[in-house]
């Protein structure tokens, strides 16, 4: 029997499935000589899932530079203090590598917000987005897109915390890794999709779920 994807999915649906758990180690980096060792880690595995996270600003006029920069590995994620350590030359070698697999969702949007921290040559990187459409999914947030070709659902609830506090919170940690850890998982997956065709794409009118979703 094909795997079956949604063209759009409704809340109703990501709503019963079981919360996702980033199942891995986590690597917090504070320092330039830090990331050096961390990105030539990084820089030897196969397919590295990325994403960024900003400090949230509640008054008019008031904006951060982006604090953090995930990038995680099949098993292991690695947090990048943006706040700490600025666009360090590891990190700069990392963003404009074009040997490994990189892979991003709405990636031009993390682009713009990183070099505003310094100048680089973005390298190679796949965005979800784009292999999405290509297969007739519509949606386009992380949410959706892994509860419909994963069945999970991923929480946001740490999305607008600090992210320039001293010392992040465990739920930080797991939530930010959560989300690069994502990308490599939904990659490898669509990979699988579009290389044996094992799924069959429904067609749904989301709008007229939703209604009949509020009325039960």
């Amino acid at each position: 029997m094909k795997k079956l994807i949604y063209n759009k999915l409704t809340k109703s649906r990501i709503n019963d499935l079981e919360l996702v758990k980033f199942p891995g180690k986590i690597v917090v980096v504070v320092s330039g000589s830090e990331a050096s060792r961390c990105v030539d880690y990084l820089l030897s595995q196969p397919v590295l899932g990325f994403d960024t996270e900003t400090r949230p600003a509640f008054q008019r006029g008031v904006h951060y530079k982006c604090s953090l920069l995930q990038v995680s590995t099949d098993d292991c994620c690695f947090l990048f203090r943006l706040n700490h350590t600025g666009l360090a030359p590891a990190i700069v070698r990392l963003l404009e590598d074009t040997t490994v697999t990189k892979v991003g969702l709405a990636w031009n949007n993390d682009l713009l917000s990183l070099r505003q921290l310094g100048e680089f040559t973005p390298g190679t990187f796949v965005d979800l987005q784009d292999m999405v459409r290509e297969i007739g999914i519509e949606d386009q947030s992380l949410v959706k897109l892994y509860a419909n070709l994963l069945g999970g659902h991923i929480s946001k609830r740490e999305r607008l915390s600090n992210w320039e506090r001293d010392i992040l919170t465990d739920s930080q940690k797991s939530y930010a890794a959560i989300d690069a850890w994502a990308c490599v998982k939904m990659y490898r997956e669509l990979c699988r999709l579009k290389e044996t065709g094992d799924y069959e794409l429904v067609v749904t009118d989301q709008e007229n779920e939703e209604d009949n979703s509020k009325e039960r």
